[in-house]
């Protein structure tokens, strides 16, 4: 593969990752200890990630249980997870952080479905751009006279293979997100 096609294909390639991270945190009825990936507790007035301020379990399918280092960081780890955007009410006993997952409505499985769908659309427009960019490149190139019309009709070539690869990938992802979040 061509040296200028590689820094494109890394793009497409991170943009895949990105999606396939937001996807993690979309839950679809079961307890997946990645919602609390992006949530961040005050911990001696440093924003820290809950997963660095405690031990998090899942002892069943639709409950995650937190089990902070120190007791009084509870009151803390409520106040954050009350105020992102998991929708689920936290229970403590004192020594330890409850979050039980109700069962999915039809309805929000469906807006959940649109909002998995939303994302790859979104992912899709940032690998044609990163396409975009490529294409305007290798014009330069030509322009310039610095690849000739063979090599210049080539990378073009290449970087639309590029991107249907990953646009199928993206697709892919979506389809597997959507079945998770549809099934019951």
């Amino acid at each position: 593969m061509d040296e200028r096609i590689k820094t494109y294909e890394s793009k497409m390639k991170k943009t895949l990752e990105s999606l396939e991270k937001e996807y993690v945190s979309i839950r679809a009825g079961r307890a997946n200890p990645h919602v609390l990936d992006k949530l961040m507790v005050d911990y001696y007035g440093a924003p820290t990630p809950i997963q660095q301020v405690g031990n998090i379990s899942v002892p069943e399918a639709r409950m995650i249980v937190i089990q902070p280092w120190e007791s009084k960081l509870i009151k803390d780890i409520e106040k954050a997870i009350l105020a992102s955007d998991i929708g689920i009410t936290p229970t403590n006993d004192g020594k330890s952080i409850r979050l039980v997952f109700p069962e999915l409505t039809e309805e929000r499985r469906k807006e959940l479905a649109k909002d998995v769908k939303k994302k790859g659309e979104a992912a899709k427009v940032a690998v044609r751009n990163i396409r975009r960019d490529g294409n305007d490149a290798f014009k330069k190139m030509n322009k310039a006279k610095e690849i000739s019309e063979d090599d210049y009709a080539n990378l073009e070539e290449e970087i639309q293979k590029l991107t249907d690869k990953y646009i199928a990938e993206v697709d892919k992802a979506v389809e597997t997100k959507t079945k998770e979040v549809l099934t019951v």
